[in-house]
Order: C-alpha cells, then structure tokens, then sequence
C-alpha cells in the first residue's frame, strides 16, 4: 500500500506522520510513504528579473527539507521507509496531482489548521484535496 502524507510542517502534518506510525500493525507489509511539501509559487515574471531562477529553486528546495524536517526524523526512528518530494504550486492541486502520478491508494493528512488565517488555508486545501483526490483521504484530527 501506498499512502502519502502532506507536509506543511505543522503540528496537524506531524500528528498525520505520527498517526501512520501508531497503526503500522494494522498493515500486513509496511505501507510504502512518500511525503510531500508543497511550496507556494513565490517567483512571478517581475522576482525572476532580479533573481536567478536557481536561487529561487535552491529557496524553495531548503523551505521543502525544513518543512519534512520532523516529520523525516520521526519515519527514520520508527525504522519506517520513505520517500520524499518538493513540488512548487498550488497545494491541494500538487497533492492530488502527485498521488496520481504515484499510483498512490490514500493520502493521510490533517483535517485543519491551527486557527487563523492558517485554518482558513489549510481547510480549503482539505476540501480541494476530498473534492480532487482520486483515492481515499483520511482526516486525522
């Protein structure tokens, strides 16, 4: 089985990884994991006139690792296999994108924010995610 869990960094991301860990048993092989970061597009047509297109990628690739940071530490102490991802765009297209490219068969993620303009962001990118998705969603709370 493959699952793939969104990461944000956020504590609602960390609680989707740490969730997949505590209900490893219920597999009867590990699943196979792929994370995923999903960095909003930051580099219009004017940014890319006053910086190098490298840059902006080597920006969107350290945002990426620092995002996955604990969620990559937690998968390596859980001795749990995985594979990860930094894509650029809009996230709840990315996600559901990148889970078909991946033939994945559920994404596990975190069904709100932590309030705020966060919650506001991340609920709508739950719901595109239940309306895009091809697989299943699980919501942890």
């Amino acid at each position: 089985m493959k699952i793939l869990i969104p990461i944000d960094g956020s504590a609602g991301s960390q609680r989707a990884v740490n969730y997949v860990i505590s209900h490893l048993d219920t597999f009867k092989t590990p699943p196979a994991v792929l994370l995923l970061n999903v960095q909003w597009k930051v580099a219009t047509a004017n940014v890319k006139l006053f910086i190098n297109q490298d840059v902006i990628n080597d920006y969107y690739r350290e945002q990426g690792l620092s995002s996955l940071q604990s969620a990559r530490a937690a998968l390596d102490e859980a001795q749990l296999s995985y594979q990860y991802h930094v894509s650029v765009g809009g996230p709840a297209e990315a996600i559901t994108q990148y889970a078909r490219e991946q033939a994945v068969d559920q994404i596990v993620m975190c069904r709100q924010g932590e309030g705020g303009l966060q919650l506001f962001l991340l609920g709508s990118v739950v719901g595109k995610v239940l309306h895009l998705a091809d697989c299943p969603v699980l919501l942890i709370k």
